[in-house]
């Protein structure tokens, strides 16, 4: 009978000690001992505390082994899963999320347009729409309403179409590059986590 598993990187597991096999991974099992091999538990929870914790996939392919010694189990999947205890669901009130999204807009928005200035500053911007406007209209004019516009215009919705996404209204289905940074961001920090369980014997707590 081969058996093939399919672990993710991170789960998450709410009030539940006992951490069963579909928890954490996807399963295939050929015939009718498919809901069985899920419901094993591979992991139990120590404490009733917020903890993070390493699990190997060689920890899996122990209990089906002891389940279904002449088995053959294949992973497919990832090679340590992260298990993040949580003793209770965390609540997130609709106002904390909404202070905290316009906080780091602001800093994001503060953050842009110091940037923006800076670069426009820098390469003498309003100089060079004056060379236009004189090369074109033969007059000198500082800031030249006719370029300085639709600059104004095209950068703004440049931006909106680089980032692929402005509200609920998206330009493609691709991923934007917002979210593909989160999930590099996302990717790298469990990388390091396990790297750091890893070295502790047993897992640990981050």
């Amino acid at each position: 009978m081969d058996i093939y598993i399919k672990p993710v990187e991170k789960v998450q597991i709410v009030q539940k000690r006992d951490v069963l096999l579909r928890d954490v991974s996807e399963v295939f099992v050929g015939g009718q001992t498919k809901g069985e091999a899920e419901k094993l538990v591979v992991f139990q929870i120590p404490s009733d505390r917020k903890k993070t914790y390493l699990l190997s996939v060689i920890d899996l392919i122990t209990v089906l082994n002891e389940k279904y010694p002449d088995a053959t189990i294949n992973n497919v999947g990832e090679m340590d899963i992260l298990i993040e205890y949580l003793p209770k669901a965390e609540k997130k009130t609709k106002l904390w999320t909404v202070a905290k999204v316009a906080f780091v807009s602001l800093i994001l928005f503060i953050g842009a347009a110091t940037t923006i200035m800076c670069f426009h500053t820098d390469v003498q911007l309003p100089l060079i729409f004056q060379n236009i406007y004189y090369i074109f209209f033969g007059e000198n004019r500082e800031m030249p309403a006719l370029l300085s516009i639709p600059y104004s215009i095209g950068l703004g919705l440049g931006i909106i179409i680089f980032f692929n996404h402005f509200s609920k209204i998206s330009l493609t289905e691709d991923p934007t590059p917002i979210e593909i940074e989160m999930t590099t961001y996302e990717k790298e920090t469990n990388a390091s986590v396990i790297d750091f369980l890893g070295r502790r014997k047993g897992g640990g707590e981050t």
